[in-house]
Parts: structure tokens; C-alpha cells; sequence
């Protein structure tokens, strides 16, 4: 194991913005602008904060969580969503070309709407993060739900 436990994970620190597509079956597609920032604060993990805004600029959804690696390859990712859900997933990462691949469950508060598993992808080119995800909702089997094309934001 590295001495820095979040060493893996060192290229995506910092703040990503851009813009998104999402649809699934249940709803009309749509687009979306994407935060994601990714915080290096001393401990044995990321701090993971992400939010997206409608195209008029109304806030659509946020969520927050932490990414671990616990052992060379692996990646660990804990989050809550205001939605009612909490989402906690393995999976890998690798360095060359970087990418993040997780598998998650979910737990929901009895009002909130049906989601029962998701696959988070993240894979970083330069200056460019692509993510995708997937989820199992409203009975349905899992299968793309979002993917953004970010860039990275100037420290500041």
C-alpha cells in the first residue's frame, strides 16, 4: 500500500465544471450545467461535493460523500443524497488512462422514489473528467441515467 492513501485518486482534486445530458425511461430528457469538486483534507480519503443547475440557472440536485482507496486498485465511495438515498459503492481505479468504475447500492427513506443500485464512471483525459451514471429506478433494470463533460476549474 502508498504511504498517501488518497494518492490514487491525487488527479482529481480540485474543482470541475461543465455541462450534462440526462433521460431515463420515467422522465423527459434533459440538460443540466455540473459542479463536482474534489477536497484533499488531510485524512485518509477525498471529500466529494457535487451540484448541478437547470439551464435558467435553477438548482436541480446536490449531493456529498467521500472516495477511499483501501487497497491498491480499489475504490471505495460513501454519499448521501437529499433525495431520500444514500448510496455506498466499490469498484476500481487505474492510472493509465485514469479511471474510476463503481458498483453502488442504495438505501432509501421509505418517501423517497425507488432506487435500488447505480455505476458511477468517472475517467479523466488532461484537463477533461467524463462521468456517467447509471441506476436500477422505479422498477426498472439498471441503465444510463447522466453523463457531463467537465473541465477543470483554475485554483482561486
Amino acid at each position: 500500500m502508498t504511504s498517501n492513501p488518497v494518492e490514487a485518486l491525487q488527479p482529481l482534486i480540485g474543482t470541475w465544471r461543465g455541462e450534462g445530458h440526462g433521460n431515463y425511461p420515467t422522465i423527459e430528457a434533459f440538460d443540466y450545467t455540473e459542479e463536482i469538486t474534489f477536497a484533499d483534507v488531510g485524512k485518509p480519503f477525498l471529500v466529494y461535493h457535487q451540484r448541478t443547475w437547470a439551464p435558467d440557472g435553477r438548482p436541480l440536485h446536490v449531493e456529498m460523500g467521500y472516495l477511499r482507496t483501501p487497497s491498491p486498485g480499489v475504490v471505495e465511495i460513501t454519499m448521501a443524497l437529499p433525495t431520500g438515498q444514500a448510496e455506498t459503492g466499490v469498484g476500481t481505479v487505474a492510472a493509465d488512462p485514469f479511471q474510476i468504475t463503481l458498483d453502488c447500492v442504495v438505501a432509501s427513506t421509505p418517501s423517497a422514489k425507488p432506487v435500488t443500485g447505480s455505476r458511477r464512471a468517472l475517467g479523466l483525459d488532461g484537463d477533461v473528467l467524463q462521468t456517467s451514471y447509471a441506476m436500477a429506478a422505479m422498477g426498472l433494470e439498471l441503465q444510463p441515467h447522466l453523463t457531463s463533460r467537465l473541465v477543470r476549474q483554475a485554483a482561486g
